[in-house]
């Protein structure tokens, strides 16, 4: 007897949804049921963002630090342009017909900046202008915010300076609050990720040069479920537990006598998958050491 051989077994969504509507007793009939099914199965990866599930999400992102800007994306944001011509980085640009403002944050390249969130949304082939340098050119491709609005949480962050890593501690929206000089410079050490739509990284003390870098581990969101012909955003052991749950939430809908069953299996293979999902570390116990005669 052989095996397969084989390691490659996926499920597409529309296979998911079939195996829910199953082991709900029912049968997928109608575009309606693959439509309604979707739904639900989108709003369980909102329930798995809310319970920390999605380790395998988390990525490490860098952004180079700007002087005199403590504020910026939680993920990548660029603006493309015609061309960056004499714009610096640090300085304002703002939209002639939108009035939209952002700054730079780092060293522009030959088409785009990277930039803040801007206040206001820049619109496709208006003009730009620099504050400082007074440089102008057109916006050749409206802001893509998705990347930074797919920032659920950050974990952990340093600042590099000429080679070293340095930590910095996290502070709570009230503790960012009271810090009485706001406007000090210096190698920030301290940092608040304000949660917002688009989620907004505000450090301190506010950057002195334009050479340091932060990273930070930043857990994002699974990615949707668009077309049924889609595979999934999990790794192979979340497979059981994904069938589980979509089950569950169709029960609430099409088999509200399944739901405590369900619901009891669903959680059980959510533990299951939980704990195989958590971060491993060498644990090691040493024997006290006895001197004797003493």
């Amino acid at each position: 007897m052989t095996t397969s051989n084989s390691k490659n077994f996926e499920i597409d969504v529309a296979e998911y949804i079939e195996e829910a509507f199953e082991r709900c007793g029912q049968e997928v009939r109608t575009g309606y049921d693959l439509r309604t099914a979707k739904r639900s199965l989108n709003l369980l990866f909102a329930d798995w963002a809310n319970r920390g599930l999605n380790q395998w999400t988390i990525e490490q992102t860098t952004i180079t630090l700007a002087a005199g800007i403590s504020e910026y994306p939680s993920g990548s944001l660029t603006l493309s342009v015609a061309a960056t011509g004499s714009f610096t980085v640090g300085e304002t640009i703002t939209g002639g017909t939108s009035g939209a403002i952002a700054s730079i944050t780092s060293s522009p390249t030959t088409t785009s900046f990277a930039t803040t969130i801007p206040v206001g949304s820049f619109t496709l082939n208006e003009t730009i202008t620099g504050g400082t340098s007074g440089a102008t050119t057109t916006v050749s491709a409206v802001q893509d915010l998705s990347d930074t609005q797919s920032t659920i949480d950050m974990l952990s962050a340093v600042v590099t300076r000429t080679g070293t890593d340095f930590e910095i501690t996290r502070l709570s929206r009230s503790e960012f609050l009271n810090i009485p000089t706001k406007t000090q410079t210096g190698r920030p050490n301290q940092f608040f990720l304000d949660r917002q739509i688009s989620p907004v990284l505000k450090i301190w003390p506010v950057p002195d040069n334009n050479t340091d870098v932060i990273k930070f581990n930043r857990l994002t969101r699974i990615d949707d479920a668009d077309a049924f012909t889609n595979t999934v955003d999990i790794p192979f052991r979340f497979y059981p537990c994904l069938a589980a749950g979509l089950a569950y939430y169709l029960s609430m809908k099409r088999s509200p006598q399944l739901m405590a069953p369900l619901k009891a299996i669903y959680e059980e293979e959510m533990l299951r998958a939980m704990e195989e999902d958590r971060d491993r570390a060498s644990f090691k116990i040493s024997p006290p050491s006895y001197q004797y005669g003493l």
